[in-house]
């Protein structure tokens, strides 16, 4: 018996020191003091609502290089940049693709078959803000769908199980992302998501701490995979430019003109 109980007692202990790193981990990861209280496009689409998460990455890249990455987001799009098995069907783009490119005030951002996000401020180069409401949501089931396949797509057909459960009866919720200059060719992305939540049903209490986790997890991949696609594409358009400047001229050139030096030789 008391070899259990100091078993037990090793296991809560690594258990609690597990909990207590991860928790830091995500409560301080991108995290900007100044970041989380200022006043960003997007907060005045849920005023009534909280800021549920806050974070920010620095790019190696200006605004105007970060941005095409943003409006072509979304599934059956260029994906999330995320993890791909958990929110889209196939692989997020690597590169820009031209034909996601127009997106309007107005316009869906999808997160599957049968809707998405609502595209409610865009500001090119500077902000894209995203909502999702309880309407919005009725409005997608009222439309012919087709389930989604489990074979297919396992983590999205998980995920949207678990929000069946999870979401509450009234909500509200936005999504900004924000670009800000950060010094010669750099960026700092800032994402905020904003919600108000209404009474809910018996599995929201729940279930809603864990989803809010998820929701900073798929969120911290999200940034780190745009970091990444936006400073490889950016390093490679370097190369190509540097390329395409031609070097000095190495010999002398047939029409009489040279950037070599024509030594006279001294008279005898």
């Amino acid at each position: 018996m008391l070899k259990r109980i100091i078993v037990g007692a090793g296991l809560a202990t690594a258990a609690w020191g597990t909990f207590r790193t991860v928790n830091q981990w995500s409560s301080t990861w991108g995290v900007d003091l100044a970041e989380q209280t200022k006043p960003l496009p997007g907060d005045d689409l849920v005023p009534e609502g909280t800021n549920l998460l806050t974070r920010g990455i620095t790019i190696d890249a200006p605004p105007e290089s970060v941005w095409p990455w943003l409006v072509q987001m979304g599934y059956g799009r260029a994906g999330w940049y995320s993890y791909d098995r958990l929110d889209m069907k196939g692989m997020s783009a690597d590169r820009i693709l031209p034909e996601f490119q127009s997106l309007e005030v107005g316009d869906v951002m999808p997160t599957h078959e049968d809707g998405g996000f609502e595209v409610r401020h865009l500001s090119p180069n500077h902000a894209l803000a995203v909502y999702l409401d309880t309407a919005v949501v009725e409005s997608w089931q009222k439309k012919p769908k087709e389930s989604i396949s489990a074979k297919e797509t396992p983590g999205l057909a998980m995920s949207g199980g678990f929000l069946g459960t999870a979401s509450p009866n009234e909500f509200k919720a936005s999504w900004a992302f924000v670009l800000e200059p950060a010094g010669p060719g750099r960026t700092r992305l800032i994402e905020r998501t904003r919600g108000w939540f209404g009474k809910g049903n018996p599995g929201t209490k729940v279930l809603m701490p864990t989803l809010g986790f998820g929701v900073f997890v798929m969120e911290r991949r999200q940034m780190l995979g745009l970091k990444q696609r936006v400073e490889r594409n950016a390093h490679f358009d370097r190369i190509e430019k540097e390329a395409a400047v031609p070097g000095q001229m190495k010999t002398i050139a047939h029409n009489g003109e040279s950037d070599v030096p024509v030594i006279t030789p001294a008279a005898g």
